[in-house]
Order: C-alpha cells, then sequence, then structure tokens
C-alpha cells in the first residue's frame, strides 16, 4: 500500500468564497481547483453535477483476492436437459463479485461478462487527511465459513482494512443474495481517534461500460442509484440499514464526492444527479456519508451496517432486489449461501463431490486450495446459458485498461481453457458441471449457420460470450481437438451413455474430426485462410502459426479418441480414417518440430535435439523466424523454448522416457540461458521448500514492462521492454511428466510421491495469494517491480484467479492421489503402438 496522500491544510479552509467561485475546469485535486459551487449554495440551488464526462474510465485492479457468487443447483426442463431455470420456487441469483486490494471490484449482473461496477470503497475523513481503502491502509483477507480445519465452506469473504497509521479499522463481509440479484456489504467501523466519518464511495460501470452512466439519489436520501441513458439499461440501487446523512453524485475527477472530500475534508456539493435537461453521461461517482465515529465515554466509537447492492432491468426491481435483501437480514441470507439448514448453498456443492475427501489427503494445506478451488471453478460458470465457463472472472491489467467500450477481458468461453475446467469437475467427483458443459459447446462450434461464416463447418470458436456471441475468430486446433477427448472422457467415465456419445458424435464430433484430418477453407470477418493439419492457424498461445509440439498432442488425442467413438456408432470408415491419420502425424511428428541444428545448450554444453516451441513451416533446422508479437521482434525458432511438448507424454503420444523429451526438458531447465530466453526460475515457500516455475516460453513479451513497471499494452502493445512472467499451472504440468516419469521407470512409491507432494503441491499453493486465489502469472523477479512493488512469486495484475491454474491444481492432486496421471489417455499409447 501506498503511503497516506498530503493531508488538506487548514489554510485552505481560509480561501474566500470568491476564490472558491472562481475555480475553473480541468483535473480537480484540491479546494482551489474544485467546481464553482460550495456548500451554502449546493445543496439548495444546485442539483445537477457539472463536469461531465468526467475522467476516462478503467477496470480495477485485476489480481483477485477473492470472487463470490451463489451456488445454484440445475433443474432438467422438459426435453432433459439441465439447466438454471429461475422461479419463485427456485429463484437464481444471477450477480458475481471481485475482491481486490481491499475493496469491492467488477460486480456483474446478468451474464457473467456484464459488469454494473468497476468499485466501492471507503473515504475515511477524519482530523486532518482524506484517505481511501484502497490506497491507505493495510489489508487481511479470511473466508467467513470454514471447517474445523480451516478450509472455506462457501465463498463468503472477510476483509479488514487496517489504517497504515492505527487511527480507525474497517472490517467487512461479502456475499450476495441467493434468492434475489443482489450484493451484501456488512461494514463494522471501528474509530481509535475522534471525528472519523466514512463516506461510501461507488464507481458505477453499468453494462460494460463506464462511459455512459447517469447516477442520482432517491427522494428519501438514502438510495443511489446508477444507469445508462439506453432505455434497456441494467439498474444498480444502493441502500444501507441505517440513512445516510448526506450524499452526493458527480463525473469522477470533477465533481465527485473524493473530489470534494480532499479539497477540505468535508462533503460541500449535495448534487443529486449528473443528468438533467441534457441527459448528460459519462464516468459517475455515488457518495454517501455515514455517521461520524467518535471516541469518549458516551460517543460510540464504532458503526455497523449492511449496505445491499440490488440490480434488475429496471429501477423498480433493482430497487425491490435491495430492499427485499435488506428487510431478509444478514444472518438469513448468509445462511442462505452457506447452505445452512434447508437451504441449498455451497457447502452442499463441496459435500457432492465424491474424491474430494481422497483428494484432501493429498495436498500440503489440509485441503484448503482444494476446497476454494472447487468452488472457483463452479463460480466461473455463467447462470443464463448453463455450461459456458469462462477463464477468469477480470479483466488482465485491468486499471489501465479502458472502460469506455465493452470488454469481456477474460470473462469469456476459450474451448482450451474449458477443457481443463470441466475435467477438473470430472476430477473432483462432479459428473453434472462437465456434462452440462460439454453439451454448451455445440452453441461454440462453427457450422453452416455462424453468422457470417462461409467454409468448412467443424471448428470450435477461438474466443465467444457466454451467449455464443463471436469476439474471435482465429482457427486454434487445440480447441478443435479438446471438445472431443473431453466426450470421450465422459463416455469411459459413464458419464455419457453409449446412446448419447452417439448423439454427439453425428451432430458436433464427426465434423471436428473431419476438419482434423483435412481442415480447409476458413472464411469468418478478418480471418481467410486455408488450414492443412497439422499446421495450426494459431498454437495453445494464439500467437503464432506453425506446427506446435502441445497443438499436435491435442490433434493426435482428438483423432485417436473420435476413432474410438466412431467405431462405437458404427461408422468405421471415419474410424480407420482418423486412426491412419493420428498414426501418421506421429509418426512425422519429430521431424517438424525437433531441431538437430540446435542454438542453445543444456548444462553439459551439448546442443542435442530438441523441441522447438514453433516451427511456422515445418523445416525446424533451418533459420526460420517466429513472429513479432507482444512487443518482442521475432527471433529464430531454434532459440525460443516451450514446455507444451511435455504435453505429448501426458496425453500418451510419447513415453516419458522419450530422449528429444527428456533432452528438451533440460534444457527448459536450464538457468543460465539469458533472462529473455530462460523458462525456468525458482521459488521458496513459506517453510523454505524450493519448488520451480515456468514462463510461457522464452521471449514472451505477454507482461509488465522491464524498464518502466508499466503494465502490459499500457502504453501500446509493441514496448519492447514487455516481458511474460511465471504461470504457476506449469508446475502443475512439470508434476504431471515427473508423476509419468516415475511409473515408467517403476520408482513410484511412498517416498516419491510425497516428494511430489512436497515440491510440485506445496509449490502451487504457494503461489497462492491470502485469499485462495490462484493467479495466471506470477513476479519472476526480473526488471521493474512496477508501481505494486511485487514480490517474489506473488501473483500480477494479468488475471487472478485463472480458472486454469485452479483446474490443473485439482488434477494434480488427482493424479497423485490415484498414483497415475490421471487425465492422460491410455488408449492413445496403445493405438500408437499397435
Amino acid at each position: 500500500m501506498t503511503s497516506k496522500p498530503v493531508p488538506f491544510t487548514r489554510s485552505l479552509l481560509a480561501l474566500s468564497l470568491g476564490a472558491l467561485l472562481s475555480a475553473c475546469g480541468g483535473a480537480k485535486s484540491n479546494i482551489d481547483t474544485a467546481p464553482a459551487q460550495t456548500a451554502s449554495i449546493a445543496a439548495q440551488q444546485i442539483t445537477v453535477a457539472p463536469g461531465a464526462p468526467g475522467a476516462s474510465p478503467t477496470w480495477a485492479f485485476s489480481g483477485k483476492t477473492g470472487i463470490g457468487t451463489s451456488f445454484e443447483p440445475y433443474v432438467t426442463n422438459e426435453q432433459g436437459a439441465a439447466q438454471y431455470l429461475s422461479n419463485q420456487a427456485n429463484p437464481v441469483s444471477r450477480v458475481w463479485f471481485s475482491l481486490a486490494q481491499g475493496i469491492l471490484t467488477e460486480t456483474m449482473y446478468g451474464l457473467i461478462h456484464n459488469a454494473q461496477l468497476k468499485e466501492a470503497q471507503f473515504i475515511i475523513s477524519g482530523n486532518g487527511f482524506v484517505d481511501t481503502e484502497k490506497d491507505n491502509t493495510l489489508t487481511s483477507i479470511d473466508y467467513l465459513h470454514k471447517d474445523a480445519a480451516g478450509r472455506p465452506l462457501s465463498l463468503a469473504y472477510r476483509v479488514i482494512n487496517k489504517d497504515i497509521e492505527g487511527k480507525y479499522q474497517i472490517e467487512k463481509h461479502f456475499f450476495t443474495d441467493p434468492d434475489r440479484d443482489s450484493l451484501v456489504m456488512q461494514v463494522f467501523f471501528t474509530a481509535f481517534e475522534p471525528g472519523i466519518t466514512p463516506y461510501l464511495y461507488v464507481n458505477p460501470h453499468i453494462d460494460n461500460s463506464g462511459a455512459n452512466d447517469i447516477a442520482s439519489i432517491g427522494q428519501d436520501g438514502n438510495s443511489l442509484y446508477a444507469n445508462t441513458g439506453n432505455e434497456d439499461s441494467s439498474v444498480l440501487t444502493v441502500r444501507g440499514d441505517i440513512p445516510f446523512t448526506a450524499a452526493s453524485v458527480g463525473f469522477v475527477g470533477e465533481s465527485d464526492g473524493l473530489t470534494d472530500l480532499r479539497a477540505n475534508g468535508e462533503l460541500n456539493w449535495h448534487y443529486t444527479t449528473t443528468s438533467g435537461d441534457t441527459q448528460s453521461i459519462g464516468n459517475v461517482a455515488m457518495t454517501a456519508a455515514l455517521p461520524t465515529l467518535e471516541v469518549g465515554s458516551v460517543a460510540k466509537p464504532s458503526l455497523t451496517t449492511t449496505l445491499v447492492f440490488g440490480f434488475g432491468a429496471d429501477k423498480a426491481s433493482s430497487e425491490q432486489n435491495a430492499k427485499t435483501t435488506l428487510s431478509e437480514g444478514y444472518a438469513k441470507v448468509l445462511a442462505t449461501y452457506n447452505g445452512e439448514g434447508e437451504a441449498i448453498g455451497w457447502q452442499d456443492y463441496l459435500q457432492s463431490l465424491s474424491s474430494l475427501s481422497a483428494m484432501t489427503a493429498n495436498t500440503a494445506d489440509e485441503g484448503k486450495l482444494l476446497y476454494t478451488s472447487a468452488m472457483v471453478l463452479k463460480a466461473q460458470e455463467d447462470k443464463t446459458h448453463a455450461g459456458a465457463l469462462i477463464a477468469s472472472l477480470s479483466n488482465p491489467w485491468g486499471d489501465s485498461v479502458s472502460a469506455i467500450k465493452g470488454s469481456t477481458g477474460y470473462k469469456a468461453v476459450w474451448p482450451r481453457d474449458f477443457y481443463q475446467c470441466a475435467m477438473a469437475f470430472l476430477a473432483m467427483g462432479d459428473t453434472q458441471t462437465p456434462k452440462v458443459a460439454f453439451e454448451y459447446l455445440k452453441k461454440v462450434q462453427v457450422t453452416a449457420a455462424t453468422p457470417g461464416y462461409s467454409g468448412v463447418p467443424g471448428w470450435f470458436l477461438q474466443k465467444t460470450h457466454v451467449d455464443g456471441q463471436i469476439e474471435w475468430v482465429g482457427v486454434q486446433l487445440d480447441q478443435t481437438a479438446m471438445p472431443i477427448m473431453l466426450g470421450w472422457k465422459l463416455w469411459q467415465a459413464g458419464v455419457l451413455s453409449d446412446t448419447e456419445i452417439e448423439h454427439w458424435y453425428q451432430t458436433m464430433l464427426k465434423a471436428a474430426a473431419d476438419f482434423l484430418v483435412s481442415g480447409g477453407e476458413v472464411n469468418l470477418d478478418w480471418n481467410h485462410t486455408q488450414i492443412t493439419p497439422l499446421k495450426t492457424q494459431q498454437e495453445r498461445w494464439e500467437e503464432q502459426e506453425g506446427y506446435s509440439p502441445s497443438t499436435a498432442a491435442a490433434v493426435i488425442t482428438g483423432l485417436i479418441t473420435a476413432s474410438d467413438i466412431a467405431k462405437q456408432t458404427g461408422d468405421l470408415t471415419s474410424s480407420e480414417k482418423y486412426l491412419a491419420n493420428a498414426k501418421t502425424m506421429a509418426e512425422k511428428l519429430d521431424s517438424l518440430v525437433v531441431t538437430h541444428k540446435g542454438l542453445l545448450s543444456a548444462a553439459d554444453a551439448t546442443q542435442a535435439p530438441y523441441y522447438l516451441r514453433l516451427a511456422p513451416n515445418g523445416t525446424p533446422d533451418s533459420d526460420d523466424k517466429l513472429a513479432d508479437n507482444n512487443g518482442r521482434d521475432g527471433l529464430d525458432q531454434r532459440q525460443v523454448l516451450d514446455a507444451g511438448f511435455l504435453e505429448l507424454v501426458r496425453y500418451g503420444v510419447k513415453s516419458a522416457n522419450d530422449k528429444a523429451v527428456n533432452d528438451t526438458l533440460a534444457l527448459v531447465d536450464n538457468q543460465a540461458l539469458e533472462d529473455n530466453l530462460r523458462v525456468r526460475y525458482e521459488f521458496t515457500a513459506k517453510d523454505g521448500t524450493q519448488f520451480p516455475g515456468f514462463r510461457r516460453y522464452g521471449n514472451d513479451g505477454y507482461g509488465e514492462d522491464t524498464d518502466t513497471g508499466a503494465n502490459y499494452a499500457e502504453n501500446g502493445s509493441n514496448t519492447p521492454g514487455q516481458r511474460g512472467r511465471v504461470w504457476p499451472f506449469f508446475t502443475g504440468e512439470r508434476a504431471h511428466f515427473e508423476l509419468a516419469k516415475a511409473i515408467a521407470n517403476g520408482t513410484l512409491d511412498e517416498t516419491s510421491k510425497a516428494q511430489l507432494v512436497q515440491t510440485y503441491v506445496k509449490g502451487m499453493e504457494a503461489f497462492a495469494n491470502d485469499g485462495l486465489m490462484l493467479p495466471e502469472q506470477v513476479w519472476d523477479g526480473v526488471g521493474n517491480k512496477t508501481r505494486f512493488n511485487y514480490q517474489l512469486g506473488q501473483g500480477t495484475n494479468s488475471a487472478t484467479p485463472l480458472a486454469w491454474t485452479h483446474a490443473e491444481y485439482v488434477k494434480m492432486i488427482r493424479s497423485v492421489t490415484e498414483a497415475k496421471v490421471w487425465d492422460s489417455y491410455e488408449d492413445v499409447t496403445k493405438a500408437l503402438n499397435d
């Protein structure tokens, strides 16, 4: 946290009224540049806030320490499909929230990507200072509902923010109302000196944008409203169980409460709306004062209040949700959210996970992160489109990403991340969610009915909204293979019956497998290309065209599993075709992606044959360059390592003892490589245990700038100092390889199994933040620590929690528990060796 801002000075309070009235426009930060209104006239004469449109809006810090939503059970419709069905008997709450830097951040209503709020925090005014929670307190976070071992039993949080100078403390509890579209924030203020006044400060970003909002105050002064200027706008209502002592709305940086309070510590402006006859819209904020806290024998130094953020399709429903949640009361709503008594809530979901108990014994933290991961993964499913699993409830590097136009960020569907999550549900013993997710995938498969498409059908869209709206249109062959792999796994597990897998083969999987064999012409939006497998337009990092070991692993596995499914349906011709093509691909793979004229050396200074990250043209011994990307100039393909080749072992395409695999691994582990090309870094857990972390690949530019510390793309997307950091889920991928190798060598015993737990399981647990959220990237110690002063191994501002990271952790625990690579494909190994 930063130090306190310079307090306002008493000399400012002596400024004349004339000086106040002569203040002009521009960014406002103190009293002599404030809007030309004063307390004496604001309340009676001026009700419309000036300064539209306000400061340019951005999203919030992306390193979330908590996310939450209610658990909702599926309902079977008339067609026999599981879905979320909201009615009077079974209301479904469609509200998600996130926490970061000690405050409430992006909060969604309706669809999971539809943000309504950037942040809500408290401004604290006292004797000679004005603080904000985010900047002037030390934060701790915990779960409200835990078992005797400290394992979280619901996504309800306790956040405690302590003033860095010890003048006050704010405790807040967060959870949603499972029966309504509303969020509860109960607050406990404690003052340790007289004259502490808390102000609730809310910065809405209605319907996924922060540039089109209108804010107003209810006639009773106790409701704050926000909506856009559109007729179909969502509406946010904020109410508390005690009256506000004052309230004002305004434009951020111009006439909002924070600008006002920073002038002299008082809320002098009392604007009731940001939009009068002119219908002004912009980046707005709402500020409400709570009673001043005094310290003494009579005065109360503490205050407790429950604040509710109600959402709705109109003002009436939004306000009704807020009022009804308040009337239900904190205790009842929380108990329902938790699943206590007759209510169905989070603890019921955890109890339904049949594998969780056995898996807990193979964690290093008694299952705390495992329980959290189970809920985090489930929380990142949309509740209108059942089965739609998103990548993360965050906007990467959100605090420097414009919110003028709507952006889903990572709150969207990628079939690759989707597969990882669905497999994690299956690993925990949840058979419902992965089945519903698998069935959802038909929505994001390219067919003749896909808007604007012409060409060969069957592939799966790169990135979509949860309702199927197309966002990115690159062709990634692994994302077409993984739905087949998932369907096969569900069939083998008995989750899909023979009849069901035959249906899905005919309606979805056959077209996908045919595309993996033959590819074809693709025409969608900007994308006009010819796909010829194994060459993919984009590999798993969505950046490069060519031959990729990790993509090839999925394609070969997808075709072999498709062959098995086709045989079940009686389509023997296709079955033989898929298997033959998979074998041919596997046979020629090394000639496409393994170089014998390497430019990198392992510790023994040899230049053994090794797998490339990517071979653009399938000529790995040449000096072909990779494309420029993320601010980095493309390098000779032989200089860039990527541990994605380990997927070949994981899926059963290669043996764990394969020489090229192990020679490449020695290069990956070479920490003497220059930082730009280096992949492996070492980290230390709290108990001193050492464990490894890995970057995506050498020359990765998807991260903070090493020179300036700026966020990724903060100063444009081609900043040469940008550098991708360590991704924690690679620690899990490495654990799976080490497990496979121990099995292949016959050395897996209780001692080696315990070593896997102490190194890789404990390592991933060490990457989790205080809220037990696992990040996309962690700080690796290279370059400028940025304005956030990251510590080694701490999650960065890229995206936390990342569903893929939590999924990999879950699957690693299941693999260690069963003493086998749980998500391997033994039929692949068998088919390739026949």
